[in-house]
């Protein structure tokens, strides 16, 4: 392979050009100008950018990564065999355990050395914490407790919460799945009461986190209204904790440098940490914190291990959790003197049992039941069923589910304008920033993609105006009153972080503009629109960034054309954002190829935590 067909690839959006200036430090590093080491180089770094946590070789085994195109010759990888031979005899590429720029590993996996120390930390860290139960439990509290927080419900034969109570209790490592209204934030609000108890007075140093300030803010408002109808002493209610942070904050960002305060040397005092919509937390980030965490402390991770992976490299949730695989609990775990009975369809299981005693994966939801439309929808769409998940969407029967078949944007902007009137017309008639934003977060555009004319930058033009022509808003300067804003980046000095949301408006007792955010138990904080972060109009948002939020309507909008970024995932993920009613906006074929793409990104973490 020439290293010239490189600027065939960068021309032709293969390659970045990051990518490029990789390959070549490695060459000059190795002091060789091996084509194959260039390119091995340059791919690696793309892989991470694209999310990869390494490059798996033997997907690359003589693949042509460029066809042959207007007389320019195609570029084909070279063997396995060649590559491993070049590689291999490098001394800028090393074994596991080696500090090397890149690390190539057993399985033919070619790392960057900072995602293979972070993948050995977190595997080893998970591994430890997994086999080291907790003793000195007093059983007879954890007894009475269990039965008062999480009573037996006679239809199921595994009491799901209560297996997840008792993990929390006896593993310093813990993880809760289950997609949105399986009860996660109540068990977790459970479990903490129960921790508490358990102590008998003691003061839990508990810590609630979040990847994101909208997710922390979610966190800690579920926290809030669920303690009230816990069956517990007022005085324990007091004692659970109040407010999350996002996890940059509770680690202490340190002004300069890559680093946080809190870390391998200095740990969080904490009892307890735990950590909400974990699917959002990428490999680097979580290998930061599990590090920071003390080794006695309880670690507890809660998320959908099926929605759609962090933006940054890695698919760490799903990995833990061994996704497509239901764990199966020790008779050890379910014969603890706290829970009478082994129920007869749990038997012993070979393999990584300890870690599998730790994951727990809620199955009922209390919002839609299995035989409603919309959990059909998103199951079938979750298991990558197209033809069932089509043939769902055609039904009319169910009014909480509209199917619409768009294929040019004249069409999709005809559907989205009445929409957009019926979603956006009541949050303007309030003057309150709080009963504003509460009335705009009932309804919600959602976009597979950023740009072109079904992406979310033409939605939101058209939202303003279809607005404006209704006079509904007058956009004739940037901050016009009911302009909605989404933070795109974190400003810890103004409490703004990515993904919250604000109203432009005029503060009540004058004409002053301000831009309006949720505060700390729900009041409203108000900044002056120009010290704001980056940020962008928010009447349509990408998927992605709607992660971790619940809206009452959903409408989701695919592009005209099959994106790679479109996956089962990121539909399931849409669908799972409604509270009510979704809607999806795009034609069948793009849609059953979205459903027939599963997201699979390149990592050892699966293996290193469930292979034997």
């Amino acid at each position: 392979m020439n290293k010239l067909y490189a600027t065939n690839l960068y021309n032709r959006n293969i390659l970045t050009n990051i990518d490029l200036h990789f390959g070549r430090f490695i060459s000059k590093l190795s002091k060789n100008e091996d084509p194959e080491l260039f390119m091995a180089a340059a791919l690696v770094s793309n892989a991470a950018g694209n999310g990869e946590v390494c490059l798996d070789l033997e997907s690359f085994d003589e693949k042509v990564i460029l066809e042959e195109d207007e007389g320019k010759k195609h570029v084909i990888c070279p063997s396995l065999k060649r590559l491993l031979k070049i590689l291999s005899a490098s001394d800028v590429v090393g074994k596991p355990g080696d500090y090397r720029p890149l690390i190539l590993d057993e399985k033919n996996r070619l790392y960057l050395y900072r995602f293979w120390n972070h993948e050995k930390v977190l595997s080893d860290a998970i591994i430890k914490r997994a086999g080291d139960d907790i003793e000195g439990v007093d059983f007879e509290i954890v007894k009475n407790s269990l039965s008062r927080l999480f009573p037996d419900i006679q239809e199921e034969k595994l009491n799901l919460q209560k297996i997840a109570a008792l993990t929390s209790v006896f593993k310093r490592f813990c993880v809760i799945s289950g997609g949105p209204g399986t009860g996660k934030t109540t068990t977790i609000a459970k479990i903490l009461t129960l921790l508490i108890e358990i102590e008998q007075g003691k003061k839990l140093k508990i810590f609630l986190s979040a990847p994101t300030g909208k997710a922390a803010a979610k966190l800690s408002e579920s926290i809030r209204s669920t303690k009230n109808n816990i069956d517990c002493s007022e005085e324990i209610k007091n004692m659970l904790p109040a407010d999350a942070y996002t996890i940059h904050r509770m680690l202490r960002v340190i002004p300069g440098a890559k680093g946080f305060y809190y870390n391998a040397e200095n740990k969080l005092p904490a009892d307890v940490v735990v950590v909400d919509e974990a699917s959002m937390v990428d490999l680097a980030l979580l290998a930061k914190l599990v590090e920071a965490v003390p080794d006695k402390a309880r670690f507890i991770l809660v998320g959908d291990k099926d929605q759609l992976a962090s933006v940054e490299a890695g698919s760490v949730l799903g990995d833990i959790c061994n996704r497509g695989n239901i764990p199966a609990y020790s008779v050890n775990l379910l014969k603890r003197p706290v829970d009478g009975s082994k129920p007869e369809e749990v038997a012993e299981v070979t393999g990584k049992q300890i870690l599998s005693d730790c994951i727990v994966v809620l199955q009922r939801n209390y919002r839609f039941s299995e035989t409603s439309s919309i959990g059909r929808l998103s199951s079938a769409v979750n298991k990558g069923e197209a033809d069932t998940a089509l043939s769902i969407l055609k039904e009319t029967k169910d009014e909480r589910i509209h199917w619409e078949d768009i294929k040019t944007a004249k069409e999709l902007y005809c559907s989205l304008e009445k929409k957009i009137v019926e979603g956006y017309t009541d949050y303007q008639a309030s003057d309150d920033p709080i009963q504003a934003l509460n009335s705009f977060s009932q309804f919600k555009i959602l976009c597979a993609i950023n740009k072109g004319q079904f992406g979310v930058d033409a939605v939101n033009g058209l939202a303003e105006s279809v607005l404006a022509q209704k006079r509904l808003i007058s956009p004739s300067s940037q901050w016009y009153r009911g302009r909605p804003v989404m933070i795109r980046g974190n400003n810890y000095s103004l409490g703004l972080f990515n993904g919250d949301i604000g109203m432009i408006m005029a503060e009540q007792t004058s004409d002053d503009v301000y831009a309006f955010f949720y505060g700390a138990s729900g009041k409203a904080r108000k900044f002056k629109p120009g010290i704001l972060p980056e940020h962008d109009t928010a009447y349509a948002m990408t998927v992605h960034k709607s992660q971790g939020s619940e809206f009452e309507e959903v409408v989701i909008v695919l592009p005209d054309k099959d994106y790679p970024v479109l996956s089962r995932e990121l539909i399931y993920t849409g669908l799972t954002r409604t509270t009510g009613k979704i809607t999806l906006l795009g034609t069948e074929g793009v849609l059953r190829a979205a459903i027939s793409r599963k997201t699979e990104r390149a990592s050892g973490l699966r293996d290193a935590l469930w292979k034997d």
